[in-house]
């Protein structure tokens, strides 16, 4: 995408990531908790087949995110995950899940750019999961890096 691009900040290699469930600010009192929900989380691994590559449409740029086709395990992981926090009485966001991986922030493409170029790409891509992390994010500088907080081998 980034050199299809005429601007735009992107997400490096190493940070790419699907969010299971946006927290926040957390206390670190609140992050035992979570830690113990995450240890005590059933799941089977799986593996993430990319869908499309849209858009959320933005005047500085658009945020470009690569789509994820259905998947029966992630989605029960997910809803496992939110269930477990709510009970927990965490602050959620109540909308339907929509994963997606998000490639790109303020992000214009070049006018010669063709979709078809990047579908092509994607639709071989398998993205095998065992394991779920815990992350933060911080703004460093104006460019957003993710560090794991904790993790969980999923088998």
């Amino acid at each position: 995408l980034e050199k299809y691009s005429s601007q735009g900040r992107f997400v490096s290699q190493e940070h790419l990531h699907l969010t299971l469930e946006f927290l926040g600010e957390i206390s670190e009192e609140r992050l035992v908790t979570i830690k113990g929900l995450m240890d005590n989380l059933t799941s089977n691994p799986f593996v993430l087949k990319p869908s499309k590559l849209g858009y959320f449409k933005r005047p500085q740029g658009n945020i470009y995110w690569l789509g994820i086709e259905y998947n029966k395990e992630l989605m029960k992981t997910q809803e496992i995950i939110h269930k477990s926090l709510l009970k927990e009485g965490f602050k959620l966001e109540n909308r339907l899940y929509k994963p997606h991986i998000t490639l790109g922030r303020k992000v214009k493409l070049k006018n010669s750019f063709n979709y078809s170029i990047l579908d092509e790409k994607i639709k071989d891509i398998r993205i095998d999961v065992n394991k779920i992390d815990l992350m933060r994010s911080e703004s460093i500088n104006g460019k957003l890096i993710y560090s794991i907080i904790h993790s969980r081998i999923i088998e």
